[in-house]
């Protein structure tokens, strides 16, 4: 049973194979276009998938799209019929792109395979699950469970935008969903974009930027209040009721009504790269608390619904590590597993994987230590060959080194010396998260690191944590955790024992102020609330990340690094040593490794390309 999954046409297009149920691979179209988020057909990696997995499009039983587009059509004009006379800009804006493309997105579909290859449409079936049943296949079936509640949250699919189902061993039931316009995905949306972040890209930094809020400030307690008062009704199941007056998103242009946030609020909408006053970490710190209670309620909802002992999470609000990290700890369920590519990408995966199981009816076995999907090393790798090729195009310089242990030790000194470390190793991550395939490297316990990783590295908001990748071995030693966290999905404390004390006066310190006081013995992977964003990091699954981890704490007795995304800001994470070479002589990064091969930027020709990745990447 040869199965292709599909999600576009929104952002993070992504295309995924499943062969008699094992997840073969998957991966994001925007790694090969090098277009952030990029929302095209995902034929790039489409071709991947196939040719990586040795078939045809003529090979396949089904091709899968991730939602159905129908369905979309008709909560679009049912919202502007209620909305009506309001909303007409937007309606003469997206009703004829969906007449020209997405009516007939069937025939559009086949149009953009038939570019690839030949399949025969009497043999392969062309299929279109729910989206938020997609999202829920992507969580349940790689899951280790054969019983489990599964809560979906994201901005909207079709009409749901929040769904609790129960998983049971082939079989997902859908028992409760709540519907559009009301969203918690949207609602953190629409703060997302109020406080100066792009919607659908910067949701991760609303969510970094919240623990600069002071928790004694009276703002906090103020905000929620107006929150609750003027824009939401939380109900006891985590339903909410979100009131129109307030936000724009069902037929406007933009998230909200930007006169009456102001006027709730007291400041105005911030530009992307306004100064953040402490009044934007406040509101961030309110909705971030607000999001987290309500995820809680919807979490004790699904576990009474299903009596189920194991929680499976997927949809964009699933990437909020700090709420995921609540919910754990909260002990409403004994297990929980998240997606890691809880957005629209895997809904590419969990159309197939709903499709396998749902609608042709093959069994389920579970024979996996973790979880299915191999640590998300789900992507394309590279040869030796790939790499001197790359070497040769720009006369750049290297040492190979045919054991890679040797290299492992090496490129340890290196971290332990504070230098920054481009790591680029076998399949790509499939996600938004990179995992030890596609990392920027430092040393956790340099004071200076996060400030570097920031500034000359990544040139992002300096405000931004990193996160540790740990041995899985030694989490207990550094965080107030005791499970795994393969997937970096989780905030949890670091460890008593390594923490430091705050000065007097700390909380009315402002952000900048905050941002470099050393909190740990760990500063750089130390957030300002004593919290991380934890990777355990598993020999199973990727056994040279752990190696080179395992020699670090040989070296130094710390058996953890920095581990950020190798890219720079507004740039999709790198895929190719092409990519890699690019991105490090555009940088200050030191070193860069890819495979067995170690570049020193010391020893690298003068990089001739006068190019500004500030032009080619739209920041996000």
């Amino acid at each position: 049973m040869k199965i292709l999954g599909i999600s576009a046409f929104y952002h993070d297009s992504a295309a995924s194979i499943v062969v008699n149920g094992e997840i073969v691979a998957a991966a994001q179209e925007e790694r090969f276009t090098r277009k952030k988020h990029d929302p095209a057909f995902p034929s790039n990696a489409i071709r991947f998938c196939l040719e990586y997995s040795g078939l045809e499009l003529k090979d396949l039983d089904a091709i899968v799209f991730y939602d159905k587009p129908l369905l979309k059509f008709e909560r679009l004009l049912e919202t502007y019929y209620a909305f009506a006379p309001s909303g007409f800009r937007s309606f003469i804006t997206a009703i004829p792109v969906w007449i020209k493309e997405k009516m007939f997105l069937k025939r559009l579909i086949k149009e953009e395979l038939d570019k690839i290859g030949k399949y025969d449409s009497k043999k392969t079936k062309l299929l279109f699950p729910e989206h938020h049943l997609s999202h829920a296949a992507s969580a349940y079936y790689p899951s280790p469970y054969d019983d489990a509640a599964i809560l979906t949250i994201d901005g909207v699919g079709e009409w749901a935008t929040v769904s609790i189902c129960h998983g049971k061993n082939e079989k997902i039931t859908i028992l409760k969903e709540l519907r559009f316009p009301h969203s918690l995905g949207l609602l953190y949306s629409a703060f997302t974009y109020f406080l100066g972040f792009r919607v659908n890209s910067g949701e991760y930094k609303l969510m970094g930027l919240a623990p600069y809020g002071n928790p004694k400030s009276p703002d906090i307690k103020k905000y929620i209040d107006t929150i609750k008062t003027h824009m939401i009704s939380i109900k006891a199941d985590g339903s909410l009721w979100l009131n129109q007056d307030y936000f724009d998103y069902a037929t406007g242009l933009k998230m909200v009504n930007e006169s009456k946030w102001e006027k709730l609020f007291g400041f105005p909408t911030r530009k992307p790269e306004d100064e953040l006053l402490q009044h934007h970490c406040n509101l961030g710190l309110a909705i971030q608390e607000i999001t987290e209670e309500v995820v809680l309620l919807m979490a004790k909802e699904a576990q009474k619904l299903t009596g189920s002992k194991n929680l499976c999470l997927a949809g964009g609000v699933a990437l909020n590590c700090v709420s995921n990290g609540k919910v754990q700890k909260s002990g409403i369920f004994e297990n929980v597993f998240i997606q890691p590519a809880s957005g629209d990408a895997g809904g590419a995966l969990g159309a197939a994987l709903a499709v396998h199981y749902m609608y042709y009816g093959n069994t389920r076995s579970i024979n996996y230590t973790m979880d299915a999907l191999k640590g998300s090393y789900l992507g394309p790798t590279f040869s030796d060959l790939d790499v001197e090729l790359m070497a040769k195009k720009y006369n750049a310089q290297y040492t190979y080194y045919p054991n890679f242990s040797d290299l492992a030790s090496e490129t340890a000194k290196i971290l332990a010396s504070e230098n920054v470390v481009g790591w680029v190793q076998g399949k790509m991550e499939f996600g938004p998260r990179a995992l030890g395939g596609r990392s920027i490297l430092g040393d956790p316990r340099s004071a200076e690191m996060q400030k570097k990783l920031n500034l000359k590295i990544k040139y992002r908001e300096s405000f931004r944590p990193f996160a540790p990748s740990v041995l899985a071995s030694d989490v207990e030693e550094y965080f107030d955790y005791k499970g795994i966290s393969p997937y970096m999905l989780l905030v949890h404390p670091v460890a008593d024992k390594i923490k430091k004390a705050l000065p007097q006066g700390y909380e009315e310190m402002n952000l900048r102020e905050k941002l470099y006081h050393l909190r740990s013995d760990l500063p750089s992977i130390t957030h300002i609330d004593y919290s991380a964003r934890i990777q355990t990091v598993h020999e199973e699954t990727n056994p040279r990340y752990h190696e080179l981890i395992s020699r670090f704490k040989d070296l130094t007795g710390v058996g953890v690094v920095v581990n950020t995304s190798f890219n720079v800001r507004g740039e999709p994470i790198v895929m190719t040593p092409n990519d890699a070479y690019r991105c490090f002589m555009r940088t200050e990064m030191d070193y860069l490794v890819v495979g067995n091969y170690l570049f020193n930027k010391k020893d690298q020709p003068d990089w001739q390309e006068k190019d500004n990745w500030k032009e080619e990447f739209v920041l996000d």
